[in-house]
C-alpha cells in the first residue's frame, strides 16, 4: 500500500477462492501478524448513507471485515504521543474490496454505509465487551475535534 497508515494500523488484502460450488475466504488467522488475542466476535450493520462514529477504545484493538455491501471506514489518530498524531486514514471496504483492517486502541474510528445496500461489518476485538464497564468512548460524528467531513467528495 503506497499511502502512509496511522501508526499501528494494518491492512491485509483478503483473497476469495472460488470454485463451481461458490467461494471461500479466510478472514482472520491466529498465525497472521495482525492477530494479538481473541476477545469475541460480533457483527454490526449500517444502513446506506448512515454514519456510525466516532468512537474509540482505551484497551481494545478492533479487526474489521466488511462482509456484505460497502462501507467507508475512517480512522483518526488523536493519540498525544503518536508519530502520526492528526492523521486521517480512509478505507473503502466490502464486497468490492475485501480487507482486514486492524484498528489500535485510542484511534478514533467510524464508518458510513455506501452504495444502495446495508453494510455488514464483522469485528473481532481483542477484548470481551464488559457490560458493567464498557471500553467504549464516543464523540459526535460531526465533532470539530476530528478534521473529517463525512459528505461525499464529488469530482
Amino acid at each position: 500500500m503506497s499511502r502512509q497508515l496511522i501508526d499501528g494500523v494494518k491492512v491485509r488484502n483478503l483473497k476469495a477462492i472460488p470454485d463451481e460450488r461458490g467461494w471461500l475466504m479466510e478472514l482472520f488467522r491466529s498465525d497472521w501478524e495482525e492477530f494479538e488475542k481473541f476477545g469475541q466476535l460480533y457483527i454490526t450493520t449500517c444502513s446506506p448513507g448512515v454514519v456510525k462514529g466516532w468512537h474509540y477504545h482505551k484497551k481494545q484493538t478492533d479487526h474489521f471485515v466488511c462482509l456484505r455491501g460497502m462501507a467507508k471506514v475512517v480512522l483518526y489518530d488523536a493519540r498525544e504521543r503518536s508519530k502520526t498524531k492528526g492523521m486521517v486514514n480512509e478505507f473503502f471496504m466490502g464486497e468490492r474490496n475485501f480487507i482486514l483492517l486492524k484498528i489500535p486502541p485510542l484511534v478514533y474510528h467510524g464508518f458510513k454505509g455506501i452504495g444502495n445496500d446495508e453494510a455488514w461489518i464483522l469485528n473481532i476485538p481483542t477484548e470481551v465487551y464488559k457490560y458493567d464497564e464498557p471500553d467504549e468512548f464516543r464523540i459526535p460524528y460531526d465533532s470539530k475535534d476530528v478534521p473529517y467531513d463525512w459528505n461525499i467528495k464529488m469530482g
